[in-house]
C-alpha cells in the first residue's frame, strides 16, 4: 500500500482522461505544494456526502491517480492540467488536522469576499494533540491491477457503440448530410480506440458526464463489463428517440 494525498471532489476522474482543476482552498495548496516537492501525483477522489471525515466528506472507495502535466499560478490560484493514471481503493483514510470553515470552531476563518485565510494562521490553529499537520485528507490505497487489452472484438463493439452515439449527437447538432460521415470520422472518441489498456475509460470520459455512470465505469475492471454498461447506454438513448 502506499500513502497518497487525495483530492475530494464532486468529480470522477479516469484512467487516461485530461482533466483541468482550479486550487484555490488552502488545504489543496498545501496538498499541491507537497507533490510539487515530493513529485509525487495525488488521488482524485469522489466525494461521499453520506461520509465525514472531521467533518469534511469524505472519499468514495475508488478513485484514480492524477499526474500534473501543467501548472501555472495567477494571483492566489494554481491552474493544472492533470492525467488519470492507476485506479486504487481506499483502505484507510487520514483525517486532515483542521475541520471546514462552517465547523464552529473555525468560525473566525470564514471565507470572506472569496478570500481564504493563509496556510500559516491555519497552521498556528492546529490543536496541540494532533500530531499531523496536513490540512487535507489523505489515504492508505492500493493500486489496482491495469485493466486487460481489448480484443479485437471488443474494440469493434466499442467502436460500434460509439459509432451510434456520434451520429446521435450529429442529429442533435444538425450536422447536414453532406459532412454526417466525416464529421464522425473525424471525431478524437474515435481516434482514442486503441490498444492501450486505458482506452476504454478515455473513450468514456468523453462519452458521458454523468458522475453515477462515470464512478461505475471507474470501478469496472474487465472491459467486457465495461461494454455491458455502454450497450445500456446505448439502449437508454435509442429509447428516448422511440
Amino acid at each position: 500500500m502506499e500513502n497518497l494525498p487525495l483530492f475530494v471532489l464532486p468529480m470522477v476522474l479516469l484512467p487516461g482522461e485530461i482533466q483541468e482543476l482550479r486550487v484555490f482552498e488552502p488545504r489543496y495548496k498545501q496538498m499541491l505544494d507537497d507533490c510539487l516537492l515530493d513529485g509525487k501525483n495525488f488521488g482524485l477522489v469522489r466525494s461521499d456526502f453520506l461520509s465525514e471525515v472531521n467533518h469534511w466528506d469524505g472519499p468514495m472507495e475508488y478513485g484514480c491517480e492524477a499526474e500534473i502535466i501543467y501548472h501555472e499560478t495567477k494571483g492566489s490560484n494554481h491552474f493544472l492540467q492533470i492525467i488519470g493514471r492507476r485506479k486504487f481503493v481506499v483502505k484507510k483514510v487520514h483525517e486532515p488536522a483542521l475541520p471546514p470553515f462552517n465547523h464552529p470552531s473555525m468560525s473566525k476563518f470564514m471565507a470572506k469576499d472569496g478570500i481564504y485565510p493563509d496556510l500559516e494562521s491555519l497552521m498556528a490553529e492546529i490543536p496541540s494533540d494532533v500530531t499531523s499537520s496536513k490540512l487535507y485528507i489523505s489515504a492508505d490505497v492500493e493500486f489496482l491491477d491495469v485493466i486487460e487489452v481489448m480484443d479485437d472484438l471488443q474494440r469493434s463493439e466499442l467502436e460500434h457503440i460509439v459509432r451510434s452515439i456520434l451520429q446521435r449527437v450529429a442529429l442533435i447538432l444538425n450536422v447536414d448530410d453532406d459532412h454526417f460521415s466525416e464529421w464522425i470520422e473525424k471525431s478524437p472518441v474515435i481516434k482514442l480506440i486503441d490498444d492501450k489498456p486505458e482506452s476504454i475509460f478515455t473513450v468514456s470520459s468523453l462519452l458521458f458526464g454523468d458522475l453515477d455512470l462515470r464512478q461505475e465505469i471507474l470501478e469496472t475492471s474487465d472491459p467486457e463489463d465495461i461494454l455491458v454498461i455502454l450497450r445500456l447506454e446505448l439502449d437508454k438513448l435509442l429509447s428516448e428517440e422511440e
